[in-house]
């Protein structure tokens, strides 16, 4: 709330407006020094811009100097319905013909048919064990670190629809659901997983006493070994077969991963002829590498150049007009970006695989040299990414770029100690304002002291000159009388 003063009214004078205005004169340094704060800081924000976009830059670098980015591969298929390829990043380029002579599959098995779901089927224990099955299945043999699984049936007896439920909750690492057709309705027991080691058996201890006569619970046994068949089995459980490059390969899944260092092969169905699967550079996330950093580099090189720019016809300078670390840190950049490397015997400089720089200092692709780097792919990557220990002048080009960017922004580089200097020139121009703020408050105290006083004073004299004036003029009217 503003505060009511009555100050001026014994003189006459507007005294708070004088004040007022010898206040403001008073004030004018603050006002300089808060110009000021607010030009340091848009300077620091600006070098605040400055450190995103080296970083940014940095980070583009890094990645044209890791090995992966020069290795990655990329797979082809001839025919990716039949065969599917995907590469990693061990994955060395190479052909290969592949044909696949046969899909894994799962073991599936049906009972006869029965009414409906819930037709009931009997009561007793069915045990199922998971395993592989010998040749014509005249054997059975347990699959490793899989145990049997015993479901007790009933009483009373059980429903196609509650066996089917039974199993699925057995975790028994088979699959049951009822099959309905015109005909009527089926329980059908599959693997859950492919590969011939996920065939099963199915022992049944029927509660009337003959555990194999189809009658009964017994209508879901299934041990070939023993000559029990009353389940009937729609398909084998099996390995996928397939040939690469004429040699034999086999998988559990219809997923062939590593069979040549990082490349995964996923097969679909069944070849009659080879099919053509290569592993190949990958050149196209190469060149989104190296647009990354293209894209990085003209920001930062945009960046510096708005903020120390001068406008002749305004005759006024951006932010960083003459800073001299601003300037210094593109230069340097763009004469690391125009160097020379040692590294490579047929790239000698980044203008011959396409960075052409122009006048503003920005960079453009030149496709048909890149195209033509690409081609030469180990030697373009001693140009990016050659690190030699013993003579920096071998050094590829990323990696001095790498390296002069982490001066700049590391704890003593470029762009920290002007930082720092920003801050501590912010917080000087703080506290000399706040001192001023301090002196102002007191100078004001002090005028409106002084003019209170004055203001007395006028009051008074305005009092006695008002009692002479009436004295006078009575005075001068008892002697007309």
């Amino acid at each position: 709330m503003a505060t009511i003063t009555s100050i001026g009214i014994g003189s006459g004078l507007d005294i708070e407006s004088m004040i007022s205005q010898l206040v403001a004169v008073e004030r004018a340094p603050v006002t300089k020094l808060q110009q000021e704060a607010s030009s340091l800081q848009t300077r620091l924000s600006t070098y605040g811009q400055m450190q995103s976009a080296l970083a940014a830059l940095r980070d583009a670098a890094a990645v044209l100097t890791r090995a992966s980015t020069w290795t990655a591969t990329t797979g082809t298929s001839s025919d990716p319905g039949a065969v599917a390829v995907s590469t990693g990043g061990t994955t060395l380029p190479g052909s290969y013909a592949v044909e696949v002579q046969r899909l894994a599959s799962v073991q599936s098995n049906a009972t006869a048919v029965f009414a409906s779901a819930d037709a009931l089927v009997g009561e007793g224990t069915l045990r199922i064990e998971l395993g592989t099955w010998g040749a014509g299945q005249t054997s059975f043999t347990p699959q490793a670190g899989a145990t049997a699984v015993d479901i007790t049936v009933g009483p009373p007896a059980q429903s196609l629809a509650q066996l089917r439920d039974k199993i699925n909750a057995s975790a028994s690492g088979i699959v049951a659901s009822v099959l309905t057709d015109a005909s009527g309705a089926r329980l059908v027991l599959r693997s859950a997983s492919t590969g011939e080691a996920n065939g099963f058996r199915v022992t049944v201890t029927d509660n009337d006493g003959n555990h194999s006569d189809g009658l009964g619970l017994s209508a879901l046994a299934f041990d070939p070994s023993a000559g029990i068949l009353t389940m009937a089995q729609a398909l084998a459980a099996a390995n996928a077969a397939a040939s690469l490059n004429g040699l034999a390969v086999s998988s559990p899944t219809n997923t062939l991963s590593d069979v040549v260092d990082g490349l995964t092969l996923t097969l679909g169905k069944t070849t009659s002829a080879p099919v053509q699967v290569d592993a190949k550079p990958d050149t196209e996330a190469m060149r989104k590498a190296i647009d990354s950093f293209v894209t990085a580099y003209n920001a930062l090189n945009q960046l510096i150049a708005e903020k120390t720019r001068y406008d002749p016809a305004a005759k006024t300078g951006a932010t960083l007009q003459g800073d001299s670390a601003a300037v210094s840190i593109r230069a340097q950049m763009r004469a690391l970006l125009g160097g020379s490397s040692g590294a490579s015997a047929m790239f000698d400089r980044l203008a011959d695989v396409g960075f052409d720089v122009k006048s503003d200092g920005s960079i453009q692709l030149d496709k048909s040299k890149l195209d033509n780097g690409l081609a030469n792919l180990a030697e373009m990557r001693k140009l990016f990414a050659a690190d030699d220990a013993l003579d920096a002048a071998n050094d590829g080009i990323a990696t001095r770029l790498r390296e002069l960017a982490d001066q700049f922004l590391g704890a003593d580089g470029a762009i920290a100690t002007r930082q720092e200097g920003l801050r501590r020139r912010i917080e000087l121009n703080e506290d000399r304002q706040e001192r001023l703020e301090d002196r102002i408050v007191m100078i004001e105290k002090r005028l409106r002291a002084q003019y209170t006083a004055l203001d007395r004073q006028m009051a008074a004299l305005t009092s006695l000159s008002s009692y002479v004036s009436q004295q006078i003029a009575a005075f001068n009217r008892s002697g007309d009388n």
